[in-house]
């Protein structure tokens, strides 16, 4: 078994975080799988409303990733200080805090979604679609919730493999009812059926780790009785705040992008970006796992001022995040026709549309992982306020200016270039808190 305080090689830094790698990916590709589904068999509306409805949802989602990530960090390092107790008190706080705070964005989020669906342009069939999908998915939302949550402590547990069993049973949960759901319930109930197969897979993915951690484990956690501790929370909040901004910012930027291709290419922009952000969704989630794989690492050694190590770890990483990334544009290339085909085979128009805007967008996976690496590595570290410019900037700022920018330039293919331009910016921004905070931490 490899431990936290192990030498981390190429070869051990790999097998480590490759269950959390395979962890998000996994997620992402049933995300895909719903996609999939929805876009063949229930039709191009319900599909362009779960792509509308959908960065809402994600931004109410994130709390789970940000006390993920966020308390991950404050966990990791009071166990390299040496006091297990007190880690899993907090531990206990984080997931108890969460699950509450899911319980009310479900409940707020109920009562607005309509409002909310309206003032993204929906209307007619294609608002009545974009309530129910998200309806039905806010209902399982606290259970979302812990399942981001438990994403990041499963590696902290020294379990990252249980992490990998709890979500390919929600993924195939998900796929499983969606082939059952979509393809055989009445035309009227498939998008339902698409939202219940969804919902029914965050509900196993959030209650089978509180299952495991209620009870008496071979782990380095376990939920136990713990006390309100204000601090902590406002550290783990503040520690996540950059993957919480990451996620909230491409969710807005996403809604966006939406609005600016309704400008320039109509409903069949929105449908083609939509294909993108499934596929993208893969390719990111790898560097999301792997950056969640490597922060019990970096937050470790950094509590047990093991400064040789956190500087190997860095170096080591950032070059497998370049091999990661140059792998993903190539394949992206070949892929661009066959997942077109398959998402939208159904229109020849919005196939050409979708192929060639991919084969830009791509251009940006060898740009991508540094960013989000960057922005956990100093997460581990617990400064959160850099993460959270990093990916503010990102995510946010660099991509607004671009999407309002480069469209009256290149037309429609500015708002595909616009993704590559701001993941550009993000790398040169990565490379300078990179440099200016070495003396700081020591790496």
């Amino acid at each position: 078994m490899i431990r936290l305080s192990d030498h981390f090689n190429y070869s051990r830094l790999l097998k480590f975080t490759a269950p959390s790698i395979a962890m998000m990916v996994f997620t992402s590709i049933y995300g895909v799988v719903d996609g999939f589904f929805v876009s063949n068999f229930a039709g191009k509306t319900p599909f362009t409303a779960v792509n509308l409805i959908m960065p809402v949802l994600m931004i109410v989602a994130t709390v789970g990733l940000m006390f993920g990530t966020g308390g991950t960090a404050i966990v990791a390092k009071t166990m390299g200080e040496g006091d297990r107790e007190k880690a899993n008190r907090y531990f206990s706080l984080f997931v108890y805090f969460a699950f509450g705070t899911g319980v009310v964005l479900a409940v707020a989020g109920i009562v607005f979604i309509r409002p909310i669906a309206v003032f993204l342009k929906a209307e007619g069939e294609l608002l009545e679609n974009c309530v129910t999908y998200a309806t039905i998915i806010l209902c399982a939302l606290p259970f979302y919730v812990l399942q981001l949550l438990f994403q990041s402590f499963f590696v902290t547990a020294e379990k990252p493999h249980l992490g990998l069993a709890v979500t390919i049973s929600s993924g195939v949960t998900n796929m499983v009812l969606d082939a059952v759901l979509v393809i055989l319930l009445p035309q009227e109930y498939k998008l339902a059926g698409a939202a219940i197969a969804t919902a029914m897979s965050q509900l196993v993915g959030g209650v089978a780790p509180l299952v495991y951690f209620f009870r008496k484990n071979s782990s380095l956690l376990k939920l136990t009785s713990t006390r309100f501790d204000g601090r902590a929370i406002v550290k783990a909040a503040t520690n996540g705040s950059s993957e919480f901004m990451s996620n909230v910012s491409m969710s807005i930027v996403a809604m966006l992008y939406n609005s600016r291709l309704m400008e320039y290419a109509g409903e069949d922009g929105v449908a083609a970006y939509g294909v993108m952000m499934y596929v993208s969704m893969i390719f990111s989630a790898a560097f999301i796992g792997y950056s969640i794989g490597t922060a019990p690492v970096v937050g470790y050694h950094d509590g047990a001022k093991n400064h040789a190590e956190l500087k190997s770890v860095l170096r080591k990483s950032l070059i497998i995040i370049g091999a990661f990334g140059a792998a993903m544009v190539a394949a992206a290339q070949i892929l661009a026709w066959p997942l077109a085909k398959m998402f939208v085979g159904y229109d020849d128009n919005l196939v050409d549309m979708t192929i060639s805007g991919f084969r830009i967008f791509a251009l940006s996976f060898v740009f991508t992982g540094f960013a989000i690496y960057s922005s956990g590595f100093f997460t581990a570290l617990n400064d959160g306020l850099t993460s959270a410019l990093i990916s503010f900037l990102r995510t946010l700022v660099f991509q607004v200016a671009a999407v309002m920018i480069l469209p009256e330039i290149w037309d429609l293919n500015g708002i595909w270039i616009s993704i590559v331009a701001a993941e550009v910016m993000a790398v040169l921004l990565s490379v300078i808190f990179l440099i200016t905070k070495r003396k700081k931490y020591h790496y």
